[in-house]
């Protein structure tokens, strides 16, 4: 992608949905490269999947060759952007600490590696703590507050709603929007940063920073905001049955996260492919008609649910999250899969845990869920439609050996050919 069709790339994939000056943003593009940065607060231990769109401007301005920048914020994260609704909880500077460097290893998949690989210009990292920790409150207030103007602050729509409920808004909260507008000030300053990008509910903070760097540098930088992203039934993007995805594998399995884009619904995953896919636009549109054509085989979700598992996990937990669902349904090795793979299959399936001895094979049946009563297990199993590990059961009163337990301690029990429970021994033994 060349610099100079870099905007019209993000127009088409619907990633823009506002900017300052998108004409002096494309003569700038076409100029030269530009250090561009996007921000991300240590709010929680990882980032989610609504963070993903951030990454996929953040990944195209950077294959046009222009220089990216992550920002981290330690300092903002000790405060937090105001909500709507209440006072966020202050989380102590050694947690936000702890954040900040687990969130800066989980972006090394979408801007090092391919920098390193394809030869792009590799990200630069900064914390916002290392220059908001030294400012006095003196230098706050001259140096910084004096820009700002206080209606303009109200005017945003968190801070106006606070303001007009009965939570209020501390200054503390209310003075976020500074802090974060003087991030863009020490980047211009620091690297030359001339553009940020972010979420369209951000743009009050954004432009806040644009005027910040007009009013003490006498010049024009910019700002891209992407849309806000939600479902067709208008939950947030990333939350499934109350759950946030999150993409540090040890909060949400590779696993998980590929299911999650595999259940995406068809209306969603037709809006969604042109914003989170980098393959070519012909492709996606080809998706897109499959989906229409035929909802049935999936092809859209599936493909999206591959491309972004590799992007975030890589090419072998891809496979791992891939070989997961074929081996649950008997179309794959259950051994062929790792303890961590086998034990996040089954807990999205559903999991028993049998305290002391492993009971009747009847009795899991009915135990796991799987079947209503013993007399239904027994029913299910003599009729042929119950499977251990993937091979059918016979004998309802047989009981299961160690030999039929998987590594992890694992059982995967399925009835016909859709429905399944893991079980597990509460102190595991056989293993």
């Amino acid at each position: 992608m060349s610099t100079l069709d870099v905007v019209d790339e993000l127009h088409r994939r619907g990633l823009i949905a506002q900017s300052t000056d998108e004409t002096a943003l494309r003569a700038s593009l076409a100029e030269g490269t530009v250090t561009y940065y996007c921000g991300f607060d240590p709010t929680a231990a990882s980032l989610h999947v609504g963070h993903l769109i951030q990454f996929m401007v953040l990944r195209a301005l950077q294959r046009a060759g222009h220089q990216p920048i992550v920002l981290v914020g330690g300092a903002t994260g000790l405060i937090g952007d105001p909500r709507p609704s209440a006072e966020r909880t202050l989380n102590s500077p050694e947690l936000v600490a702890e954040w900040v460097e687990r969130i800066r290893a989980r972006v090394a998949p979408f801007l090092d590696r391919p920098a390193a690989e394809e030869g792009l210009r590799a990200p630069v990292y900064v914390n916002n703590l290392d220059w908001t920790a030294p400012l006095s409150a003196i230098d706050f207030l001259r140096d910084l507050g004096k820009n700002f103007r206080v209606n303009r602050m109200l005017a945003k729509e968190a801070v106006s709603a606070r303001l007009n409920s009965d939570a209020g808004i501390s200054y503390t909260e209310f003075s976020y929007q500074i802090l974060q507008a003087n991030d863009f000030r020490e980047l211009f300053e620091r690297h030359g940063c001339t553009l940020q990008t972010g979420g369209s509910d951000q743009w009050g903070n954004i432009t806040a920073g644009t005027d910040l760097v007009r009013r003490t540098h006498a010049t024009s930088v910019h700002a891209l905001g992407t849309p806000l992203i939600t479902r067709a039934d208008g939950t947030k993007i990333g939350k499934t049955e109350g759950a946030t995805v999150w993409l540090d594998p040890e909060l949400t399995s590779p696993y998980r996260f590929f299911q999650y884009w595999l259940g995406l619904d068809d209306v969603d995953v037709r809006a969604w492919l042109p914003l989170f896919s980098e393959r070519p636009l012909s492709e996606v549109a080809e998706l897109i008609a499959s989906s229409e054509e035929k909802p049935q085989a999936r092809e859209a979700q599936r493909a999206l649910a591959e491309e972004l598992t590799r992007l975030v996990h890589g090419d072998d937990e891809l496979r791992q999250a891939e070989a997961a669902g074929r081996a649950l349904f008997g179309r794959a090795e259950l051994t062929d899969l790792s303890p961590d793979t086998l034990e996040a299959a089954l807990s999205e399936a559903g999991v028993t845990t049998v305290e002391g001895e492993w009971p009747t094979l009847a009795a899991l049946f009915q135990q796991s869920g799987l079947c209503s009563s013993l007399s239904d297990a027994r029913r299910t199993i003599k009729e042929g439609g119950a499977y251990l590990n993937n091979v059918r059961v016979t004998d309802g009163e047989a009981v299961p050996g160690a030999s039929d337990v998987l590594p992890g301690g694992w059982l995967v029990l399925r009835r016909g050919r859709r429905t399944v429970a893991g079980a597990r021994q509460s102190a595991p033994t056989g293993v």
